[in-house]
């Protein structure tokens, strides 16, 4: 049985990989801060959550790990540029370290999941390939462009690397996020029979369900290392590049109510479309889930009760709820305690 360290275990995307990943009869090292929770996993025989921050990781932590995937990340554009220091430091240079002790320890092959944003904004006629110039245009996806240059050039015969650039996540994660696109589009569409849409719709953006991108990272594991080390891929699919405007038409139709858009905020000049032929070829993948799909599960799941809406879902909410009460804690906590002491 082969051992993954997870970093970023207990977020969107890692608390769907990691369940998968047991299931598939890994043994997980599920490493988080777990802002959101630790019960974004269930416990299981062969998991080992270890609760710490990926700056202050330790070599003995990656013993008897055979591969890494490191998921950690402050993980949107406006987190990005609220916690631009943090971001640089948990995104870029944590990461790298990671994949450095990683190799130091022994460990085989190591994962970085970055981001499509990477591509920041192309004219409208360019489809952007792996090996087309990058163009990131907020700290979020410079963070990730540095440790692409940081851990890519590791790569050797006893250390595989792989980077993966996914397309804008959606999709239903035990740690529901709605300041996704579609997943944010759904919401509105349920609450009040709106979608809210950044002007002017034309930009264009790539989408990866979630179970999509976790199904990629667990064929990663498993791939000829001929194949994908010292390589990027782009994950997603040609037929989820939606230029937003078109998008929110496609989810509108999917849905059973009446829907309607609603424009806001300036133009969203971040725009790209992307290749994904590379993954489709090379690892002989194709992403299962259309926007419409993602769209239809997270609305059905709502009717149903079993998601719903609160500070806890939006990234940046949530980051800034945990400052103001870390602050008030400190301000009132004596001889460590609260009430009792």
């Amino acid at each position: 049985m082969k051992q993954v360290l997870v970093t970023g275990a207990g977020g969107y995307i890692g608390s769907v990989l990691v369940p998968k990943l047991l299931k598939k009869g890994y043994k997980v090292k599920a490493v988080d801060r777990y802002f959101f929770g630790k019960d974004m996993l269930n416990t299981h025989e062969n998991l080992t959550v270890i609760q710490e921050d990926t700056r202050r990781m330790r070599p003995e932590q990656f013993a008897e790990v055979d591969a890494v995937i490191d998921l950690v990340a402050i993980s949107n554009d406006p987190s990005g540029e609220e916690f631009k220091k943090a971001t640089y430091e948990i995104n870029h240079i944590s990461r790298v370290h990671t994949a450095v002790t990683a190799k130091q320890m022994g460990v085989k092959r190591y994962i970085l999941p970055s981001s499509c944003s990477l591509y920041g904004f192309q004219d409208q006629d360019v489809i952007v390939d792996e090996s087309s110039p990058t163009n990131p245009l907020t700290v979020y996806s410079k963070a990730n462009e540095k440790a692409e240059l940081g851990v890519l050039p590791l790569a050797d015969h006893k250390f595989t690397v792989t980077v993966i650039r996914q397309a804008t996540v959606f999709g239903y994660s035990p740690r529901i996020r709605f300041d996704l696109a579609i997943n944010g589009m759904t919401y509105g569409a349920w609450e009040n029979g709106v979608i809210p849409l950044m002007r002017d719709g034309k930009q264009w953006r790539p989408f990866i369900h979630v179970e999509d991108t976790t199904d990629v990272m667990c064929l990663i594991l498993e791939a000829d290392e001929n194949l994908i080390n010292g390589q990027v891929f782009n994950v997603g699919s040609n037929k989820n590049n939606y230029q937003l405007g078109r998008l929110a038409e496609e989810i509108v139709d999917a849905l059973p109510k009446a829907v309607n858009i609603q424009w806001y905020g300036d133009t969203d000049h971040r725009s790209y479309r992307v290749n994904f032929d590379k993954i489709e070829h090379t690892l002989n993948w194709k992403a299962k889930w259309s926007g419409a799909d993602g769209a239809l599960e997270i609305y059905e799941k709502l009717e149903r009760g079993e998601l719903k809406k609160s500070v806890h879902t939006i990234t940046l909410d949530w980051y800034k709820e945990l400052i103001k009460w870390h602050r008030i804690i400190q301000e009132v906590e004596k001889h460590g305690g609260i009430i009792d002491i």
